[in-house]
């Protein structure tokens, strides 16, 4: 009885010591991992991973973390950074659908799925906006104009990025049709917006409420699930019969070829880090969900975002087979 009792508690010490998360640890031959942001500091995902990566760093979780931002090219130089490190735990890539438009449009000749999925991290829904003096009351007068004289509307946007697929999909859906004015980032398209230099373009929430409760930008609808808490008032485009879901989803890859059990020790980490209350306080904070979803759940996401996006493309004919 005794021996059976030795033999067992051997060989549950074994299991432990040989689990994929135990293994990781010690198998990531680096004690600083380099996360990779490809856009500038101080936007916004670059603004969301540090708070991931200082939440994961003072749990003492070894490797520690270290976010290292490699801009340009619309977030494609970072990513053939990323993509082209060894396959070891040492370098994670932060990402989003960006991945995907950057390749349907041509710039870069691969996509999400030259990674390996980690993380599904956070989701920041898009907001339907307009300048304070566009002259449409609700979402409906818009897309009725927007049917009426096609074309017309000007509409801010990177072009073959996210912020314009929203509005592809939109098109797609409702039969509108806008005229896009092309700018490189957020911070410009908002510029554009408030002096009323274009009419439409999409706004996240914490970058809008103020101005749009003080009235200097108006708001048709949030591309979510269910309404903000931040404003409440604003009804979903779901809710105004228009069925579309779309918001930057953010999350964590690492170079393909990177082993299972590696992959398994970074997504625990990440999926700690998630249930932080600091980590959450600060998320709704900026107008962005925090729901973890793991490697297989992670690529599945991709797969179906990928398909969406790709309809899109061809059928406008941007991207062809």
């Amino acid at each position: 009885m005794k021996h059976h009792v030795l033999l067992t508690a051997v060989l549950a010490v074994v299991a432990i010591a040989l689990s994929p998360l135990a293994l990781a640890a010690t198998d990531i031959p680096c004690r600083t991992a380099k996360l990779i942001v490809p856009w500038k500091p101080g936007g916004g995902t670059d603004v969301i991973f540090r708070i991931f990566a200082n939440s994961i760093n003072a749990t003492g979780t070894k490797p520690q973390i270290q976010v290292v931002n490699i801009s340009g090219q619309g977030g494609n130089k970072g990513a053939k950074e990323a993509r082209k490190a060894k396959p070891n735990g040492c370098t994670l890539f932060a990402i989003h659908q960006s991945a995907i438009t950057s390749y349907l449009n041509g710039r870069v000749d691969f996509t999400w799925d030259e990674f390996e999925t980690v993380a599904l991290l956070t989701s920041s829904p898009d907001i339907v906006g307009a300048a304070g003096n566009a002259p449409w009351k609700n979402l409906q007068e818009m897309l009725d104009a927007g049917r009426k004289n096609p074309g017309t509307i000007l509409t801010g946007a990177t072009f073959g990025s996210t912020s314009q697929f929203m509005w592809l999909i939109l098109e797609d859906r409702t039969g509108a049709k806008f005229k896009y004015v092309p700018f490189e980032g957020t911070r410009e398209r908002m510029t554009a917006l408030l002096s009323n230099t274009i009419q439409l373009g999409t706004i996240n929430v914490v970058a809008g409420k103020k101005y749009i409760k003080g009235g200097d930008l108006k708001a048709y609808g949030i591309a979510a699930e269910k309404r903000s808490d931040q404003i409440p008032d604003l009804p979903t485009l779901r809710e105004q019969g228009v069925d579309i879901l779309y918001a930057l989803k953010r999350g964590i890859v690492v170079p393909k070829g990177t082993p299972r059990d590696v992959i398994g020790h970074w997504a625990n980490v990440f999926k700690k880090a998630t249930e932080d209350p600091s980590v959450q306080k600060q998320m709704a904070a900026k107008g962005t969900g925090v729901a973890f979803v793991g490697p297989k759940g992670y690529r599945k996401w991709f797969k179906k975002t990928y398909a969406d996006h790709e309809k899109v493309a061809i059928k406008i004919g941007m991207f062809k087979r």
